[in-house]
């Protein structure tokens, strides 16, 4: 047992050790707001810039990969759309020559569906467009659009930036005409559905959409 002069010298002991404690931590500088290192990542351009139309994929059946969570030995979707979504954002989405506004996409000149790379369609299984046989694979969909209808093209030409189409590789087309949406969209927007004994293709963008229907072989 500590005598009493023994336990008041300890706790001298331990009040001297405290105290000094306490005087280091008064002298930590704490970095200032404005000097603390931001990760690299936050300060990266490429990170920065982010993409004004932004990448999407539509699946029919519709929201395939949620269903396959659910089922996983389900069989593979019938098709899956890769394209790139560009914002109206106060533009003319479609004009002629005379439209001296900011038009997006003239009428008569090709358009790639979209922003980017050239608008992908996969499918899995074989199908029938407009009375043509797709086989299995990848292509590419890209439209011709005039006021009254869009002429939807696919093609073979696959993996460009924007649409480096070569006409002699298109192997199916079909006119579409145009159908006034009751909404105005903001963002091009491709999604399929189920229609028929099939599925249909719903392009839309601002106050217009058309639909491509599909028939599974």
């Amino acid at each position: 047992m500590l005598t009493k002069k023994g336990a008041l010298f300890a706790g001298f002991i331990f009040t001297v050790f405290l105290f000094a404690a306490c005087e280091q931590k008064s002298k930590t500088v704490l970095p200032k707001p404005d000097s603390i290192r931001i990760p690299v990542a936050f300060n990266d351009s490429s990170i920065l810039s982010i993409d004004k139309s932004p990448m999407d994929m539509s699946y029919f059946p519709e929201d395939y990969p949620k269903q396959k969570m659910i089922t996983p030995d389900m069989p593979n979707p019938v098709a899956r759309v890769i394209y790139s979504r560009p914002k109206k954002n106060g533009r003319v989405i479609f004009g002629d020559s005379t439209v001296k506004e900011n038009v997006i996409q003239r009428f008569g000149q090709e358009w790639r569906l979209g922003a980017n790379e050239a608008t992908e369609i996969e499918f899995f299984k074989s199908v029938n467009i407009n009375g043509k046989n797709l086989a299995a694979g990848r292509y590419i969909m890209y439209c011709i659009p005039s006021p009254d209808n869009w002429k939807i093209i696919f093609n073979t030409n696959l993996y460009s930036w924007g649409l480096h189409f070569d006409r002699t590789k298109d192997i199916a087309e079909i006119d579409l005409p145009i159908i006034k949406n009751d909404v105005s969209i903001e963002y091009f927007t491709l999604l399929c559905q189920r229609a028929g004994g099939g599925f249909e293709i719903v392009m839309a963008w601002g106050d217009m959409k058309a639909l491509l229907p599909v028939k599974i072989n």
